[in-house]
């Protein structure tokens, strides 16, 4: 899963052929890896993502524009400065490797015009977005390289840009198939053809190289040392028509998809893999780029966003776990309680038998038929104080069994609250929902209030779908969304949905007087599956009841409910239906 020289060849392309003319007209910095150029030109705006994220580094066109921070960095502040208002001219790439130079017609502070190029570099967790000025030396970067991190290739402001250091490999662009060929015949240990490929063509990734190997031997496994001369023949022409490809940017944008998830991409069909994956293919190398990585960078960004309020309900917790275990183990030693009673009885009524200064009586307990039981005393004291001793500790271990039960059931239902607040902060898209899910925690008192005066914020929407058959389903984002949803906002005949004994959001169907069809009820049950903690699951079970049925315990914690005379359906989860 890498992107490739050959890939970034057809995004150049794409650059090219819609953002060339186009001016900066906004420069965003969603988080300290990724930039995003704002550009307009004559067909229209786009926003260009160069990202130097270490497990996703890339450079697209995007539709899925990240949330901004609402201060922007310095950084951020710098690029717009000098780019707002430049003209992209040009979009080039080194040969095959992976790097892309945005060039762009700018002017400085004297009304000049000069070219500034900003360097995307995909290299891995080396990648980097460089901002060079018009002499070729660095204004600045995303990720500024000091001689701690690297004694050959420095990346700091003020220093002359360099490329970095090449690797011994073969431009296919510049050589023929039988060049490469005689490259592998010359490797002197019998290696996996798609290793010695990988090792020996410039900006090829695994993926391109196993295809390449997998084409050549028609699926068997390859090693240098079994080629025959079909396999040479083959593997001479697979190459000549990739490097066709690469030099007309004819190729096709392919995504691997394993169990509904994308797992692999190239520039080239993809057929290595057989039945096992399903191959899709996109309109354009940057609405591939788009697809495959957005989820996952969303969850990172958000969790990155969210590492204190995880902290914070982690530790929660851990804390609660322990005052449970603690408090069950304390409860356990109280119900001997009625022991210490009947010793106290017996004391009491067998005061006279008692000598001044005994350690230890026996007497007949007439509450086990005259059994003799053996009763253990404080010397120092006299017998009756023996007698109220145990009194005392039959009150004080009475008194500790009623408030421990209480405190239990108060604190497993702070567990379980807690635990629903985790599983919202897993689905959180957004800083806004974050803001709502900390405003939530401070209410309940489990956060501390931030300093200073809070800008009041507009509370956020519920989620709104539209089944197939028309009928507006809505979907709670947290705990209080889900409480306005269900008793303030849905009506007494519209139906309620929520995943079974499975944290989970509310989910409501708009009946607006109509019979709910079977379709609305599996897409609005698969909707409350797939926003609940048993998004990767299958056969979920889903409640639904009408409105009327469900109701809120006095005093209970933000989104919980109860509800009777409910149905369950077992669905998969997925997002149903169409986002409205």
């Amino acid at each position: 899963m890498a992107l490739d020289g050959g890939y970034l060849r057809h995004i150049c392309k794409e650059i090219n052929d819609n953002a060339v003319n186009c001016r900066v007209e906004k420069v965003y910095q969603p988080n300290k890896d990724e930039i995003i150029l704002s550009l307009r030109g004559l067909n229209g705006a786009s926003k260009l993502l160069l990202s130097a994220r270490a497990n996703s580094p890339r450079i697209n066109f995007t539709s899925y524009a990240p949330e901004n921070p609402k201060v922007p960095p310095m950084l951020c502040m710098l690029f717009r400065k000098r780019l707002c208002g430049a003209k992209l001219i040009n979009a080039r790439q080194e040969a095959m490797e992976r790097i892309i130079f945005l060039e762009f017609d700018a002017t400085n502070d004297l009304g000049d015009h000069i070219q500034l190029t900003l360097a995307v570099e995909i290299m891995g967790k080396y990648s980097n977005v460089i901002f060079i000025d018009e002499n070729g030396f660095i204004i600045d970067a995303l990720k500024r390289v000091d001689v701690s991190m690297s004694s050959q290739r420095l990346v700091l402001p003020g220093l002359k840009y360099s490329m970095p250091p090449a690797q011994d490999k073969i431009n296919i662009l510049e050589c023929s198939p039988q060049d490469i060929l005689d490259r592998l015949q010359a490797i002197t240990v019998d290696t996996k053809l798609s290793k010695a490929l990988l090792n020996t063509i410039q900006g090829f990734s695994p993926v391109i190289c196993r295809e390449l190997e997998y084409l050549t031997g028609k699926g068997a496994d390859l090693t240098t040392g079994s080629l025959t001369q079909e396999h040479k023949k083959r593997l001479l022409f697979f190459l000549e028509r990739t490097a066709a490809q690469l030099r007309q940017c004819s190729g096709t944008p392919c995504m691997v998809v394993v169990n509904r998830k994308p797992m692999d991409f190239g520039f080239m069909d993809i057929t290595q893999y057989g039945d096992t994956a399903q191959v899709k293919r996109e309109e354009s190398f940057s609405a591939l780029l788009d697809s495959f990585f957005n989820e996952r960078d969303t969850v990172e960004r958000m969790k990155a966003k969210s590492q204190d309020l995880h902290r914070l309900l982690t530790n929660t917790l851990e804390r609660l776990s322990r005052k449970i275990n603690s408090q069950t183990a304390e409860l356990s030693t109280s119900v001997d309680r009625e022991e210490l009673r009947i010793k106290g009885d017996l004391l009491q009524a067998n005061l006279y038998r008692i000598e001044k200064g005994a350690t230890k009586v026996t007497v007949e307990n007439y509450y086990d038929n005259n059994n003799p039981i053996t009763i253990q005393l404080n010397p120092a004291i006299s017998a009756t104080q023996n007698s109220q001793q145990y009194y005392k500790k039959y009150r004080k271990a009475k008194t500790a069994e009623q408030v421990l039960r209480l405190q239990i059931e108060k604190a497993k239902e702070d567990l379980e609250y807690i635990e629903t607040v985790l599983e919202e902060l897993g689905r959180a898209t957004t800083e806004a929902e974050l803001t709502e899910i900390r405003a939530e925690l401070v209410e309940q008192g489990y956060a501390k209030a931030p300093r200073g005066k809070q800008k009041k914020t507009a509370s956020l929407p519920p989620l709104k779908f539209i089944s197939s058959n028309g009928f507006t389903i809505l979907v709670g984002r947290n705990n209080k969304q889900n409480d306005k949803l269900t008793l303030k906002t849905a009506s007494k005949n519209d139906i309620w949905l929520h995943t079974k004994n499975i944290h989970g959001t509310h989910a409501i169907i708009l009946t607006e007087g109509k019979e709910v069809d079977q379709t609305t009820l599996t897409e609005a049950a698969q909707l409350a599956a797939y926003h609940s903690k048993a998004r990767n699951s299958s056969q979920v079970p889903v409640d639904y009841t009408q409105v009327r049925n469900v109701s809120k315990p006095s005093g209970a914690k933000p989104g919980m409910v109860i509800y009777v005379k409910n149905k369950t359906l077992y669905v998969t989860p997925q997002l149903a239906g169409t986002r409205a």
